[in-house]
Order: C-alpha cells, then sequence, then structure tokens
C-alpha cells in the first residue's frame, strides 16, 4: 500500500492542496451520482412529456432518503479505516475492511426490500398527483432493484478513500454516468419505454460502478485486498462502523426527509411546481455536492490526524476545510445562479415549470454554501468521537424546524417564495449550533490532554 500512486499522505507536508485533490475528486464522484437522477428527469422531460417528468420529479425526495442515507453511513467505513490506518494498527485493516462489504451487501438487500413494501403508500403520501401517481410509483420501484449497488459502490469507495484514494472511484462513476445517458436516450427515444426505461438505465449504471469498485478492491495491494472467502461480519469493527455510520446515515437521510414535507408543501402548487422544483432541486444536489466533499475530507483527515496524535493539524484540517467548502461550493453555484433559466430549460421546456425552477434556484441553491456550517462540523464531531450529537441537533434544525416552519410562515404565507426560504434559514440555525458543539468539544479534548 506504501507504493501506490493513488494514496495521499495525510499526516505530513501541507494541507492545503491535498484537501482539495482529495475533494474535488470526491465532488465530482457524487455529482455524477446525483446526475443518474438528473439525466432521468432531463430525459423524460425532453422526450416522454410533463407527466412523466413530473413523475420522475416526486421521486426525486424519495429516492434522495435511500441514496443520503447511504452516503452518510459510507461516513462509518471511513472513519474505522482510517483512523486503524493512522493510528498503525495495519494487522487489523484486513478484518475491517471485510467486515464493512459483508455489510454493504446485507444492508443493500435490507433497504431494497423496505423500499419495495413502501413505494406506493410513501409517494401517496406526500400528495403526488393522481395523474402521475402510478407511473411515480413504478419509477421508485425500479430504482429500489439497484439498492444493493449503490450501497456496494459508496462503502467500497469509502475504503479506498481511507487512503485517501478518490481518483479511481471518479473514473468508475465517470464510466457509469456516461453508460446511464446512453442507455437513457436508448430506452426512451427508441424503446419508447418512458419513466420505466430512465429507471432501468440508472440500475444498470449503478451495477456498473459497483462492480469496478468490487474488482479494484479484490487487486488492492496490501491489508486493503478483499478477499471473497474472508467477506464476514466481526462484531468488533461492526460496531465500530454502525456507531459512526448510522447516525451519519441518518442525518443525510434526514435532509432528503424534511425535503419529503416540503414536497408536500410543493405538490399543493401543481404539476409545474413539481416539474419546476425537481429541475431546480438538481442543481442543489450538484452544489451540496461540493460541501459534503470536503466535509468527507475533513472526516478523512482528521480521523487519520486524530490516531497519530497530531491535534494541531486536526485544528487546521477544520479551518482549511470549512473555508475551502464555501469558498468551492459558491464557485458552482454562481453559474447556475447566473444562468438559471438557461439550466432550467435543459430539464423541461415548459415556461410555467421553468419559472418555479428559477425561484428554487434563487432561493436555496444560489448561497448552497451555507451548508458548510453544519456539514464539515458534524463530520468532525464524528471523528472526535461524538456519533449522535450532531445527528440530534441535525433532525432538530431541519425536520423539526422545517415542519414547524411549513405549519406557521408557510400556513401564514402560502407563497412558493416563503416555502423555499426555509431552507437557508434552517442550515444557519442548524450550523450555528454544530460549530459551538464543535469549539466546546476541543476546549474539552485540550483539557483532558
Amino acid at each position: 500500500m506504501e507504493t501506490n500512486p493513488n494514496k495521499i499522505d495525510m499526516l505530513h507536508g501541507g494541507l492545503f492542496w491535498k484537501l482539495v485533490l482529495f475533494a474535488l475528486p470526491l465532488a465530482a464522484s457524487s455529482i455524477l451520482q446525483h446526475f443518474f437522477n438528473s439525466a432521468d428527469v432531463a430525459v423524460v422531460g425532453r422526450f416522454a412529456g410533463g407527466d412523466a417528468l413530473a413523475a420522475v420529479g416526486a421521486n426525486v425526495a424519495n429516492v434522495g432518503v435511500f441514496v443520503n442515507f447511504l452516503v452518510g453511513a459510507s461516513i462509518g467505513p471511513n472513519v474505522v479505516v482510517a483512523t486503524l490506518i493512522g493510528s498503525g494498527r495495519m494487522d487489523e485493516v484486513s478484518d475491517a475492511i471485510h467486515t464493512v462489504i459483508a455489510m454493504a451487501i446485507t444492508g443493500g438487500l435490507l433497504l431494497m426490500g423496505i423500499g419495495l413494501v413502501i413505494a406506493r403508500p410513501l409517494i401517496e403520501a406526500i400528495g403526488t398527483p393522481v395523474e402521475v401517481l402510478d407511473m411515480a410509483v413504478l419509477y421508485f420501484r425500479i430504482y429500489m432493484l439497484g439498492l444493493p449497488f449503490i450501497t456496494l459502490y459508496n462503502f467500497g469507495a469509502a475504503i479506498l478513500r481511507s487512503i485517501g484514494d478518490t481518483k479511481r472511484p471518479l473514473m468508475y462513476m465517470i464510466f457509469a454516468g456516461i453508460l446511464n445517458v446512453i442507455l437513457n436516450l436508448l430506452f426512451v427515444v427508441v424503446f419508447r419505454m418512458s419513466v420505466a426505461g430512465v429507471a432501468l438505465a440508472t440500475t444498470l449504471a449503478n451495477f456498473t460502478s459497483a462492480a469496478l469498485v468490487f474488482r479494484t478492491l479484490l487487486h488492492e495491494e496490501g491489508p486493503l485486498r478483499l478477499r471473497i472467502d474472508c467477506i464476514r461480519l466481526h462484531p468488533r469493527y461492526m460496531k465500530r462502523v454502525l456507531q459512526v455510520g448510522l447516525p451519519a446515515g441518518v442525518q443525510e437521510s434526514v435532509f432528503s426527509v424534511s425535503n419529503i414535507f416540503v414536497q408536500a408543501g410543493v405538490n399543493s402548487f401543481g404539476a409545474q411546481a413539481i416539474a419546476g422544483a425537481a429541475a431546480g432541486l438538481n442543481f442543489e444536489y450538484f452544489t451540496y455536492d461540493i460541501c459534503a466533499a470536503f466535509a468527507q475530507a475533513a472526516v478523512t483527515f482528521y480521523s487519520q490526524n486524530l490516531g497519530a496524535g497530531e491535534h494541531g493539524r486536526c485544528r487546521r484540517v477544520f479551518r482549511l476545510t470549512m473555508l475551502q467548502s464555501i469558498l468551492f461550493t459558491q464557485l458552482l453555484a454562481l453559474p447556475f445562479t447566473i444562468w438559471a433559466r438557461e439550466f432550467a430549460g435543459l430539464y423541461t421546456t415548459d415556461p410555467v415549470a421553468i419559472d418555479y425552477a428559477v425561484s428554487r434556484m434563487y432561493h436555496v441553491m444560489a448561497v448552497e454554501g451555507l451548508c458548510t456550517l453544519f456539514d464539515t462540523p458534524s463530520g468532525v464531531l464524528r471523528s472526535m468521537g461524538y456519533a449522535i450529537s450532531p445527528s440530534v441537533i441535525t433532525i432538530l434544525g431541519t425536520v423539526v424546524f422545517r415542519i414547524i416552519w411549513l405549519l406557521t410562515a408557510f400556513r401564514v404565507v402560502p407563497t412558493y417564495e416563503v416555502l423555499m426560504s426555509v431552507y437557508p434559514v434552517s442550515w444557519v440555525l442548524t450550523g450555528g449550533t454544530l460549530i459551538a458543539m464543535y469549539y466546546r468539544a476541543l476546549r474539552k479534548q485540550r483539557r483532558l490532554a
């Protein structure tokens, strides 16, 4: 593993460019992963009509609950393996990674079963218009068939990230993304499969990215090498992965759960609002992926340096990732904001739907850098051993606060603009609390040192 050209030395040398080189390929991988659903939205919007677009759009938040849970849960394997490497416990790494893969397989199958069972009740519960209900359920169920592959990709990529390798997962996601677009066009334009076609294309693309990561681990050198006959659950590492990953997964999925409540508000404005909001939400995912990537960089670098006892370097990691996250997120958001109408037009030609998309982009995506205020502190707190409290604060600041907003501010002024304003307000509220919690934990750590 020492000669691996994809490895980043997180314990020595300058941090700024190492963090950037770690985070940007990871951000690109996440953007491409969200691009699968975006490509679905774009293709059905252009070639299958407004009802098909609304059916896929109504599932953006639903799909996000599962995908974001898995992305967040992958922090668990990342922290566990990176901490073992940083503390020099290389003899334990092999058992840890085999546990991670076993958890990915069993967890992915379990989540797939849950998704298939709750599909119709969930989509009905958010008030999806009856004219698109059956198509929305069909799309969601086919998408759920790909969850085991999404799980395997994210957990396998987390193992590679623990040594600083974000390049190979990016290459695999680029390949899968290209395949997804080709299959979307083939299934929808040529075979006229509508929402079933884009869902099937996404499932096949997710299978491809998972297979490539799995193959890489089979051929990896040293303790990161995966052996099929050794894949089993080791209770010690499973417990640690769950302690870190489960709260992180819940936290990430909470954002999508809160989006489901907001989606119910969007649905009250009709099918054109649903289509427009779905188009705008896709650009939010792209910009948020920058925040999430630097948060992952903070987690990985912080975990390795904490394992090595480099506390001063840990503090520099936190400060740099906060700065970099805000800067790069707003840089990406800028062109989307300036040319909001043109970008929204990539997903739909309906002028009313475009108006809704532009409004969402101005109110939410344009200030996406505020997500840094809660994302990076919560990740670092988990590296420090605080697994539960960041999730509790996030649930209170997003789900609970947003429900209160819907029942108060939105009920008093039931406009689309007031509905969208709940996002930046909740980010500032949640982020301020988590930053205060981080510095309190830091002072406690110094007293114990």
